[in-house]
């Protein structure tokens, strides 16, 4: 009998060891740097590639990462990168893509057949209000010169940013219709990188440009771009920009970036991927790149990202809709 409890005894021991082993070795992979493609589904120069690349540079700084490439598809807010991403990275743990408000109208806009819920939701990272600037030389001192201007002839009047049906677009036709002009008519010029939109309204080829503050600051503080609006409730501390509130304009508006991996991989290689972006956003090089490019941290990982997701788009789309970039 005694025999026959050891012997039992013995199995249950190294039935528990056995799973230890499972356990630690799990766990010490898990903090092994790891090896990370990083897609930004944008042409360089935007926010999404900024994204790409800080998390780049912040990954491996911090040592979770051996190595971070980052790739751009530019083209349609994400649509093309997105459809890429869905049909080549399938199963994939080592592959990441950046993407955002911007992402999700223009999925809506681009009657795309692929949608964000064909990913896995990893973790909501930074969020930005948006400026409206316009080039150092140009007549529109403030936002009451523009609301006149597109008053008077709203075609006459051109906005440049990102994709269409983007954040950019977005608050361009807010603002139009906070002002008193037509919404559904704004003449709204897209663009697929922060480069190619920068130069247009250096250029003096458009009236005005809309982004968030990071990709402006630059140019701001040279003195070749006027900021004359941004869209937080309170001015920025350290910003000298007048709040659209402040000037009259009821515009508030909030720009979130995320990161998501591919659809088909298993718990264990998403608990990998969000482990690795938790340590990335309580990081010193992290917090460093926040501090620098002028980004809020609002990390939301977890099942309250992915709702937050589903409740976003679900939002945003209603948005659209109102303002006639989206057909009901």
């Amino acid at each position: 009998m005694n025999s026959a409890r050891s012997a039992t005894r013995r199995h249950v021991l190294a039935a528990i060891g056995v799973v230890w082993a499972g356990v630690l070795a799990g766990a010490a992979q898990a903090q092994q740097p790891l090896e990370l493609k990083i897609m930004a589904p944008a042409n360089p120069g935007g926010g999404w590639d900024q994204t790409a690349r800080s998390m780049q540079q912040a990954l491996i700084a911090a040592g979770i990462a051996r190595s971070a490439q980052v790739t751009n598809v530019g083209g349609a807010g994400g649509s093309v990168g997105i459809a890429q991403f869905v049909n080549s990275a399938k199963g994939d743990g080592t592959q990441l893509m950046v993407n955002g408000f911007v992402m999700v109208g223009a999925l809506a806009m681009n009657k795309s057949p692929v949608t964000l819920e064909q990913v896995t939701p990893i973790a909501r990272l930074t969020e930005e209000y948006q400026v409206m600037v316009v080039p150092a030389n140009s007549p529109i001192k403030d936002v009451k010169d523009l609301a006149a201007a597109l008053k008077a002839d709203i075609a006459k009047v051109t906005f440049a940013g990102g994709s269409a049906g983007g954040i950019d677009h977005i608050m361009a036709a807010l603002f139009a219709g906070a002002v008193g002009a037509d919404a559904t008519k704004v003449n709204y010029v897209p663009f697929s990188g922060g480069g190619e939109s920068l130069a247009a309204i250096l250029g003096g080829k458009v009236t005005a440009g809309i982004s968030g503050y990071g990709e402006y600051e630059g140019q701001i503080k040279s003195g070749k771009l006027r900021a004359i609006g941004i869209t937080s409730p309170e001015r920025r501390p350290g910003l000298d920009i007048p709040t659209f509130k402040e000037q009259g304009v009821d515009l508030v508006l909030t720009n979130w970036r995320s990161v998501v991996a591919a659809p088909g991989i298993t718990p264990e290689q998403k608990k990998v991927l969000s482990d690795a972006i938790d340590r990335l956003v309580k990081s010193p090089a992290w917090k460093e790149v926040l501090a620098q490019k002028g980004w809020d941290d609002a990390y939301l990982s977890g099942d309250a990202f992915a709702d937050f997701l589903k409740k976003e788009t679900a939002r945003v789309n209603d948005v659209l809709k109102s303002i006639g970039l989206v057909k009901s």
